[in-house]
């Protein structure tokens, strides 16, 4: 039985590489719908991506829903410059075969789960805002939800600030909501996505395939995360959100630690910094099983194999 799976996103290179691997899948992940936020990009553009992204992989039976324009108490930072204007710098993708769903994120998260007959994964991408309004909204869901596999936070320094990860610092007080739920949560931080490296050889192979999802990877991924190439002196831009979807259909890729994980969301400097207690000295129990290592070839491998 495919595993049913929320997708929440703010398309974004990273984000359309991994929907369009959960996209390949469908006898392994049972998508019950996709939840843009406004992150990488205003609202408007995840939305439009997401359906894009949708199109490009003839899948436009999946609904897609739009959610919440903006963190739940701070202006919206965004990341254009890393992803471009629109989130998908690089390529056209085809235009839309679907409009969006009339009903909000929040409310679809609400409904689906509330009667869902079997427990659902989250499989969040960007920040956390659409989930921790549910959570306040409709608290009892959480029962409902099997585990939260999340891209985000890091354990030695950010990439927004010397602390704070992208996803977690756009909306810290969100995260720290879901942080405290009680629900089953994997985190996927820059720690491990930092090996995941998209070195120019990988970016011919994906040109090699020859099909139109493996064209438009190559496009997106040369103008993708060239800042952070710059800056970190690697070979080839993180690929950070499709871990997401690489743990989901091959766990073994991966080992995990089990850590009790905060948020901080009032000091000025750390400010969205997730806060791992990776040797225990809290005493505090765990609350979050963290990615330790990866196998990054492999995940390559695995896309390659589906696009």
């Amino acid at each position: 039985m495919a595993r049913p799976i929320i997708i929440d996103c703010d398309p974004g290179v990273d984000d359309a590489i991994a929907i369009l691997l959960a996209l390949a899948h469908p006898t392994k992940l049972n998508i019950l719908g996709i939840t843009t936020v406004a992150g990488n990009v205003p609202l408007h553009y995840t939305s439009q991506n997401a359906l894009k992204i949708c199109a490009l992989a003839n899948r436009g039976d999946i609904p897609v829903y739009a959610g919440c324009p903006r963190p739940m108490l701070r202006p919206l930072f965004t990341a254009a410059d890393i992803h471009g204007t629109t989130g998908l710098q690089g390529t056209k993708l085809p235009e839309p075969t679907q409009s969006l769903m009339v009903q909000h994120a929040v409310a679809f998260l609400i409904d689906t789960l509330q009667q869902a007959t079997e427990p659902v994964t989250l499989a969040t991408l960007g920040p956390l805002t659409n989930v921790a309004i549910a959570l306040v909204q409709a608290p009892q869901i959480a029962s409902k939800i099997d585990t939260i596999i999340a891209m985000g936070g890091a354990i030695t320094h950010g990439n927004v600030t010397p602390a704070a990860e992208f996803n977690i610092y756009v909306d810290p007080h969100a995260a720290q909501v879901v942080f405290e739920s009680g629900i089953p949560i994997k985190l996927i931080t820059l720690d491990t996505t930092h090996q995941v490296l998209t070195t120019p050889e990988r970016l011919d192979t994906f040109r090699q395939l020859h099909t139109p999802i493996g064209d438009a990877t190559a496009d997106l991924l040369a103008h993708y995360g060239t800042p952070d190439i710059e800056r970190y002196g690697i070979n080839g831009a993180p690929l950070h959100d499709p871990c997401v979807i690489a743990y989901l259909l091959k766990p073994e890729l991966f080992t995990f630690r089990s850590t009790y994980t905060t948020i901080d969301t009032t000091s000025p400097e750390n400010l969205g910094r997730t806060v791992i207690d990776w040797w225990g000295r809290t005493g505090k129990p765990a609350n979050t099983q963290v990615a330790e290592s990866v196998k990054s070839a492999d995940i390559y491998t695995l896309l390659m194999e589906s696009f």
